[in-house]
């Protein structure tokens, strides 16, 4: 069940984490670093990405209860 829940919401993850690497990367290149964990760019948007998926996991989980 985690595993199908994994799958079904595994496409707002990438997304958010593509969006965001791709936006930190341009933002901290102007010099703009506030707001990054440990002031890096990849952990910041893992953990966004990460985010998503559990918050899309537990929408399809609630949406298919």
């Amino acid at each position: 069940m985690i595993q199908q829940l994994a799958l079904q919401s595994a496409g707002a993850g990438v997304g958010v984490f593509l969006g965001l690497l791709i936006g930190l990367t341009l933002r901290k290149r102007k010099g703009r670093t506030e707001g990054l964990l440990g002031n890096s760019v990849i952990l910041t948007a893992s953990a966004a990405g990460g985010l998503a998926l559990v918050v899309m996991m537990a929408i399809n989980y609630f949406a298919n209860a």
